[in-house]
């Protein structure tokens, strides 16, 4: 009977400081989750506010500006040309990088050849070279070939893109088995039909995940629309963002916080509406396309 009762004892013990572990767990995870949406929440609140009121100082409520910030958004600064401009990009180079990075990955998994380790090595190798370090002889082809004020440049590049392809292919080592292949082979489908058909929606979850992720990644880019794009009509969001805070920190006559606070809330619409659309399959191609351990 002694036994029985320090049994249950333990019992009771571990399932409180189970209890306990699981509280604080959910405590720090939504201390994190707040600091991580605190710059969202200040954005919002700002957008909210005049000039004047954000040079004031930092305030936790929101104000009464913000049809007006929206109407000098949209009036001024080529805002809607800037977000037509950064959507083309963005989805041409999202869509082109998934789709190639996939075939890539699907060829080195599927196909022996002779240089296959060589082939992988080489593109990891081209992975850790930073875009600062080959941008000067890039903007010089550009130019030599008179495609500057292009989005050419923006959007062929994004064919190889060497982080999306290591990510597929370590979904398609997980989730792609080769008999799959093999029996639709011995069926008598070609190898284009096989790919677009049959291995490409079985990585639908992973195409989603690093759709999101190049998508936002492209049109958060400044460096190289920066060096490429002059004309004022081209121009991407992220440059005229940052003309509109160049021109707010040097005082000029236009300068106005509540409407850059309002045109970089106008400019994460479009991702959070491209997040909106892939969610459903984002946890379920991290999950998939993990490393094996």
């Amino acid at each position: 009977m002694g036994t029985t009762h320090i049994g249950t004892g333990e019992t009771k013990s571990a399932k409180t400081k189970t209890t306990t572990a699981r509280v604080l767990s959910y405590i720090f995870l939504g201390f994190v989750t707040l600091i991580s949406l605190f710059p969202l929440y200040l954005l919002l609140i700002n957008s909210t506010r005049s000039h004047i009121e954000i040079n004031a100082g930092f305030s936790m409520l929101p104000s009464m500006n913000l049809p007006l910030n929206f109407q000098k958004a949209a009036a001024g600064g080529g805002l809607w040309a800037g977000l037509l401009n950064s959507f083309i990009v963005a989805t041409a180079s999202s869509l082109l990088s998934c789709y190639f990075s996939a075939m890539t990955a699907y060829g080195i998994h599927v196909y022996d050849f002779k240089l296959k380790k060589f082939a992988f090595t080489f593109i990891m190798v081209i992975m850790m070279i930073p875009t600062q370090i080959s941008a000067v002889g890039f903007v010089e082809l550009v130019y030599k070939f008179g495609l500057d004020n292009t989005f050419l440049p923006l959007i062929v590049p994004s064919i190889a893109a060497p982080a999306v392809f290591f990510y597929m292919k370590q979904y398609v080592e997980s989730s792609l088995p080769l008999e799959v292949i093999e029996a639709a082979r011995v069926d008598g489908s070609n190898e284009f039909r096989t790919f677009n058909t049959i291995a490409l929606p079985m990585m639908k979850p992973a195409i989603a995940v690093q759709l999101i992720f190049a998508f936002t990644s492209s049109w958060n880019n400044f460096f190289i629309p920066a060096l490429i794009l002059n004309k004022p009509e081209n121009k991407t969001v992220p440059i005229l963002i940052s003309t509109l805070r160049t021109n707010v920190a040097s005082g000029g006559a236009s300068a106005d916080w509540g409407m850059v606070y309002m045109t970089i809330l106008i400019a994460i619409i479009p991702v959070v509406i491209v997040y909106i659309f892939v969610s459903k399959h984002i946890v379920q191609g991290v999950a998939l396309g993990a490393v094996k351990g």
